[in-house]
């Protein structure tokens, strides 16, 4: 008898243990609802069989797990493509890429303005959120006086060393300029001993047109650098690009305008975009290549399945029982006399860019320039 024969014959056996049990579960909930039912001598006998039968079937879903993550460490290691992982980071990412029977190679790191540039901008932020909490009440809460005092010593030896780095002189002039706009808003906030919302409004908004300025150096330079590295790995994998996959990360607030996903957009075109380039939303900012490696792994891998049970390899890329909900939030509006609200069902193998595209939808700015066309980022008097 074949191993195959043997697993056949197991599984069998236990399909007859559990029909065995529902068995005994239905025969003793007919009998419950006989007349004689107040005189059943064994309720509990019933309650432990009916657990046992409960258990028995979630055990199935347990076992299949046990399955699929093994199978996934197979399919990770032998997955036959070149794959891109453009990860996250508050240095601009990390760029890796995956080449069967390879060791990974990791991109050289985008340049420090990047990091120059974000830090400064943050700062101006942070002075924000530093002060937020006590807009109303800061002259008699002064429980932001010592965390200001201490930034502000953070603050003013940052803008000591900046003719340091080594940025270009206009670089340099700017990152001065939002450092001192931020000391000379902690000065006047720790001298008055308070700070009032119009105080926080006249500060955010003076320091608002150089954060633009920082946001289009540093995107510049991110954007610049991961292009090079595209470029010289598309003529590294030749004729192997056309298979190679791509994915990125984002949290919630960074998925319109993704950065990382968009370049990679650029090199392997929009029929790519849900099929061999996928974007990947995760909880936090940085995740670990492991953890996006088996992410990958399941979608991949699930489009086998897909293929094997469904004939078509990417209607596993939603969650089945969605239409079943969807046909059920249908019934359940439609007795309430209402229509659902549900988006639009769309092709399973659409490449439709991954956030909000429908410029229908909404209304109001779609951009900083929008902002200023609008008239709502104008300076207030005196800055």
């Amino acid at each position: 008898m074949s191993l195959a024969t043997l697993r056949v014959d197991a599984i069998l056996n236990y399909l007859m243990k559990i029909s065995s049990t529902f068995l005994i579960a239905s025969t003793l909930a007919m009998a419950c609802a006989l007349p004689c039912r107040a005189a059943n001598p064994a309720p509990n006998a019933q309650a432990a069989k009916a657990k046992i039968a409960m258990d028995d079937v979630r055990q199935l879903n347990t076992s299949m797990f046990g399955f699929y993550e093994k199978g996934l460490v197979r399919f990770e290691k032998n997955f036959p493509h070149p794959l891109i992982m453009a990860l996250f980071s508050g240095t601009g990412g990390r760029f890796i890429l995956y080449r069967p029977g390879q060791p990974p190679l990791e991109a050289p790191p985008v340049p420090p303005i990047y990091e120059i540039v974000k830090s400064t901008g943050h700062t101006a932020m942070g002075t924000y959120a530093l002060v937020a909490p006590y807009i109303g009440t800061a002259s008699t809460d002064h429980g932001w006086v010592d965390d200001m005092k201490a930034y502000r010593i953070t603050v003013q030896t940052a803008k000591d060393n900046v003719d340091y780095l080594d940025i270009k002189p206009n670089e340099k002039a700017l990152v001065k300029d939002v450092l001192s706009k931020v000391l000379a808003f902690m000065d006047t906030s720790l001298k008055n001993g308070t700070f009032t919302s119009a105080d926080v409004k006249a500060y955010t908004r003076g320091v608002e047109p150089d954060c633009e300025k920082l946001i289009a150096i540093g995107s510049s330079a991110q954007v610049g650098h991961w292009f090079e590295v595209l470029t010289e790995w598309k003529k590294l994998l030749g004729p192997e690009w056309d298979q190679t996959y791509a994915l990125s990360n984002s949290i919630y607030v960074a998925r319109q305008n993704n950065i990382l996903f968009s370049v990679l957009v650029q090199f392997m075109g929009e029929k790519a975009i849900n099929n061999r380039l996928l974007l990947l939303e995760t909880t936090d900012f940085q995740v670990s290549p492991k953890d996006m490696h088996t992410s990958f792994s399941r979608i991949a891998s699930d489009r086998i399945l897909g293929k094997y049970f469904f004939n078509d390899d990417r209607l596993m890329d939603y969650e089945l029982l969605g239409w079943g909900g969807r046909a059920a939030i249908e019934a359940n509006m439609a007795k309430l006399g209402k229509k659902a609200i549900l988006p639009p069902l769309v092709p399973i193998n659409s490449n439709e860019w991954p956030w909000k595209t429908d410029l229908t939808k909404g209304s109001g700015p779609k951009s900083f320039q929008d902002l200023h066309k609008m008239g709502l980022l104008k300076t207030p008097a005196g800055q």
